[in-house]
C-alpha cells in the first residue's frame, strides 16, 4: 500500500481570518475584448510576479489520445493569438502536428488570477519563427540545435559534447540559423476564460466564447 502524504505537508485550508486578512479584490470587468483584458492582466502580472509572468500550462493530447501538460512561455499575443515556439520534434510539437488543438492554463499567484484558454494549433510562418529565434542569445540559439528535445539521451556530457560540436561550428555571433525543426506554433482561441480568487470561495469567473467575428461573454458559478 503506498503510503499517503502527510498532511503537513499540503498547505492548510484558509481560515475565515485568513480572508479578512486578504482583503477584497475587484471583480473582473465585463468586456467584449478578451485580448485586450489579457493584455492589461499579462501587464499586471509583469509588476507583481517574480518572475516568468508569461509562464503558461500547454496541454495537449498524444497519439494514444492521452493528455499531456507541461510549461512553457508565451512569447506574443494579439488579435490572431498566443504564440509561442518550440522544438518540432519534440513530444509537444508532434503531439500539435497530429491534433492541432490544445489548451492553455495560466496562474498569476501573486494577483491570485487564472486564465484559461482553449482553441486550434497553426504553425507560424518561416519568417516570424526567425525573427524570434534570432532574438534569443547566442547561446540559447546553440543549446536549441544541439538539444533532441523530449528525446533519450545517455548522459549529460553527451549534450554538452555537442554543444561544444555547435558553438565550434557557430562560434557566439548573431549569425546563428534557426533549425529546420524549429518553430513556432499560434493557438487562435475558441474560448477564454478570466477567473479571480474571492473571499470564501465565493470566486469570480467571466467566459467568452467566439461567435461570428465577436465574443459572448457569460459568468460561471465558482
Amino acid at each position: 500500500m503506498a503510503a499517503s502524504m502527510s498532511s503537513s505537508v499540503i498547505p492548510p485550508t484558509p481560515s475565515a481570518a485568513d480572508y479578512a486578512d486578504s482583503g477584497d479584490r475587484p471583480l473582473i470587468p465585463e468586456t467584449s475584448d478578451p485580448i485586450g483584458l489579457f493584455a492589461q492582466w499579462m501587464a499586471d502580472a509583469r509588476a507583481a510576479e517574480p518572475n516568468d509572468a508569461n509562464a503558461m500550462s500547454l496541454a495537449t493530447v498524444d497519439a494514444d489520445g492521452n493528455p499531456d501538460v507541461r510549461i512553457v512561455l508565451l512569447k506574443g499575443v494579439d488579435a490572431s493569438g498566443f504564440t509561442f515556439f518550440t522544438n518540432l520534434e519534440s513530444a509537444k510539437g508532434q503531439h500539435l502536428a497530429a491534433r492541432p488543438n490544445a489548451a492553455l492554463g495560466f496562474h498569476w499567484k501573486s494577483l491570485r488570477r487564472q486564465v484559461r484558454v482553449r482553441g486550434a494549433i497553426t504553425r507560424v510562418a518561416d519568417a516570424e519563427a526567425d525573427a524570434y529565434f534570432a532574438s534569443r542569445a547566442p547561446q540559447s540559439r546553440i543549446s536549441a540545435i544541439a538539444s533532441d528535445q523530449s528525446r533519450p539521451m545517455a548522459s549529460r556530457a553527451v549534450f554538452e559534447q555537442r554543444i561544444a560540436e555547435v558553438s565550434t561550428i557557430y562560434g557566439d555571433g548573431p549569425d546563428i540559423p534557426r533549425p529546420d525543426f524549429w518553430g513556432g506554433f499560434r493557438l487562435t482561441p475558441t474560448e477564454i476564460e478570466f477567473w479571480q480568487d474571492q473571499a470564501f470561495r465565493m470566486h469570480d469567473r467571466l467566459k467568452l466564447y467566439r461567435k461570428g467575428d465577436g465574443w459572448v461573454s457569460l459568468r460561471l458559478y465558482p
